[in-house]
């Protein structure tokens, strides 16, 4: 009876105990600054039994502090045919470590994992956010699933976004001592360890504790190349039931070629029959390949299609040839089988694609999680030209900012190889503008523009193609919005669609009362087309500068000035000079004419954190001259 009851006053303290380990009052408070989130504890087990079947448990403890961190607890868990949810349980608690709520995969939501374009996915997710608006709380969850694969096991990232700390976070993989896989570890401030289970499974550790948040810091670089992560490759894998090897890009790419492409690229003998007509005349093959893309775009549609191996595999040629659309996949592949019919080879191109960042795969690390788009690849000698097959209006041997500058996985017949897509420079990312403006002595401003686009920036009227006046217009004034009461007389804009493509502006406008006045004198925007804005400052910075693409913009306006007015200003040149950029601006006056010249040339590429001061005064006089007000006296 007296141990009995030893056990019930003892219950209570141990409860507590259980319940104090999430307390918010429990977190080192040298793990706070920058943080909007605390992972208190995960644990992350991968044990591959076989090569066909996969065990993926992950037990995490998270305590969010503000309602930045609100994203960190949300739980979302994507699968299909060859990943499989086994079991959720989760459970929440207030600020004191008290249990607030549970939690199973009942609470979650189910959805097809669509993009909103897509027409055939076989993908689902399941995702729950807790309903909670009271901070600090913390949430726990365990999970565990099955994947009945080995091609793709997911990365471990201690941190995995900016203002996450870590108080206590753990990896395994497991493995039998015969299972070969490669890692690589990324920025890891640990070693790996190993050990055996009890079951005789070989084991791979790694355990980091008390790791600081990131800031997110303006002009950083790509995440990939400074966050710590742990990478996992099996030498052989199974994927849909068939083996392979990724020990190296050639057989990986040997692997997609002769078990996800071959057979793919079969075409209606009228299909090619079509091709054979269509080229008959041309004899050089760039210019076929030109032709036929151009038939391909003319065709098809790109519509999303993620069916077929997991996603990995193209749709058949014959079938997109059929249906008129397919997805990046379906649309590469379909076109590669165009191009056999008039013998002209290519290469279908696995990439990782980001206008807003670069990411190149690892050369030393073969992995089919790198590519998350495909391109089509044309070898010709000393000219290898690549296609986007996506868009209906990209010019021929284009990219754009979508997928230039990276390395890329061509997969070819003889096996994958690494390859380089072109980069756009600096200068070739121009864009030219000249305007004649006339102002009145009532301050209504008139004239026109013509403004050039080149290189990347060919992309930037795209939102105007295709479209009525009435849409075109209201899209003009919202990218010159620093002309009040705009009107637009007349607009035209031609696209030139070369290898190097170019899109001229012309716009015939006008705006009333775009001067100003007061006690006699007339006062406007100097440039009222292209200004800059400063950005942020940020104190005892952490990470590099990068700056992901450079380009030119050049402007010249002529404003021919009211009679009977002239400038309250004399004539002016402002110069700036930095190793990531040049700055030009000057006035000159002459023949009731003020000629405003402006050149602005951002140089891409990666600089020491201490530019970053010099970046933010750099933009921040750029950004004074470009709001720079010029005041009209009467003579």
């Amino acid at each position: 009876m007296r141990i009995f009851s030893l056990l019930i006053l003892l219950l209570p303290a141990l409860v507590v105990k259980a319940q104090d380990d999430y307390a918010v009052n429990l977190i080192p408070k040298d793990l706070l600054p920058y943080a909007s989130a605390v992972i208190r504890n995960q644990s992350v087990t991968t044990e591959v039994k076989d090569a066909a079947n996969t065990i993926y448990h992950i037990k995490k403890a998270v305590t969010i502090l503000n309602k930045n961190g609100d994203d960190i607890a949300e739980i979302v868990l994507f699968y299909d045919k060859s990943r499989s949810i086994k079991s959720i349980k989760g459970a929440t608690y207030d600020e004191f470590g008290k249990l607030a709520s549970k939690f199973t995969d009942r609470n979650f939501d189910d959805a097809a994992a669509t993009d909103g374009f897509s027409l055939y996915q076989d993908s689902r997710v399941k995702h729950y956010l807790p309903s909670i608006a009271t901070y600090p709380y913390t949430i726990e969850y365990e999970v565990e699933m099955r994947f009945k694969q080995t091609l793709v096991l997911p990365d471990w990232l201690p941190i995995p976004e900016p203002s996450v700390a870590v108080q206590k976070s753990s990896y395994t993989f497991a493995c039998k001592p015969d299972f070969k896989v490669n890692f690589k570890e990324i920025n890891m401030p640990v070693k790996m360890t190993t050990g055996a289970t009890k079951e005789g499974l070989t084991t791979y550790n790694w355990q980091v504790d008390n790791l600081k948040a990131y800031r997110a810091e303006p002009y950083s670089p790509v995440a990939e190349t400074y966050y710590s992560r742990v990478k996992v490759a099996p030498k052989n894998f199974i994927y849909s039931g068939i083996s392979g090897s990724s020990s190296n890009w050639d057989d990986l790419g040997s692997w997609i070629y002769s078990n996800l492409l071959k057979g793919r690229r079969e075409l209606l003998p009228s299909t090619k029959e079509e091709i054979k007509q269509l080229t008959a005349n041309i004899a050089d093959p760039k210019l076929k390949a030109k032709k036929i893309y151009e038939y391909m775009q003319g065709k098809t549609r790109y519509i999303s299609v993620q069916i077929g191996i997991g996603g990995f595999q193209p749709y058949p040629a014959s079938e997109v040839d059929r249906l008129n659309y397919g997805d990046c996949k379906g649309l590469v592949n379909y076109t590669q089988a165009l191009l056999d019919a008039a013998n002209v080879p290519s290469w279908y191109c696995m990439v990782e694609a980001g206008a807003n960042k670069k990411v190149s795969m690892m050369r030393d690390f073969a992995t089919m999680d790198q590519g998350n788009h495909i391109i089509l690849c044309l070898p010709f000698k000393n000219d290898t030209t690549y296609l986007e097959c996506t868009s209906q209006k990209i010019p021929f041997g284009f990219l754009s900012d979508f997928t230039d500058d990276r390395t890329v996985l061509a997969c070819t017949p003889e096996g994958g190889k690494l390859m380089h897509t072109p980069k756009y420079s600096a200068a070739q990312n121009l864009q030219t503008r000249n305007a004649q403006f006339s102002i009145a002595d009532n301050g209504d401003l008139s004239g026109n523009m013509v403004t050039i686009y080149k290189g990347t920036q060919y992309d930037n009227p795209e939102e105007l193609v295709g479209e009525q006046f009435t849409e075109q217009v209201k899209t003009i004034r919202k990218m010159y919005n620093h002309i009040t009461n705009l009107d637009v007389e007349k607009f035209n804009l031609k696209q030139d669609k070369l290898e190097m493509p170019v899109s001229t502006e012309n716009i015939k406008l006008n705006a009333a009362d775009f001067a100003s006045a007061d006690n006699g004198k007339l006062y406007f925007s100097l440039n009222p087309l292209n200004r800059s804005r400063s950005i942020k400052d940020v104190r005892n910075r952490v990470n590099p500068v990068y700056i992901n693409r450079g380009y030119t913009d050049e402007d010249e306006i002529t404003y021919t000035l009211p009679k009977g007015y002239h400038p309250d200003i004399e004539p002016w040149n402002v110069s700036l000079n930095q190793p990531f950029g040049k700055y030009r601006a000057s006035v000159s006056i002459a023949d009731g004419k003020l000629v405003y010249k402006r050149s602005l040339e951002i140089i891409d590429g990666t600089y020491g954190k201490d530019m970053y001061d010099k970046l933010v005064e750099f933009y921040q006089k750029v950004a004074d001259n470009d709001a720079y007000t010029v005041s009209l006296i009467k003579n």
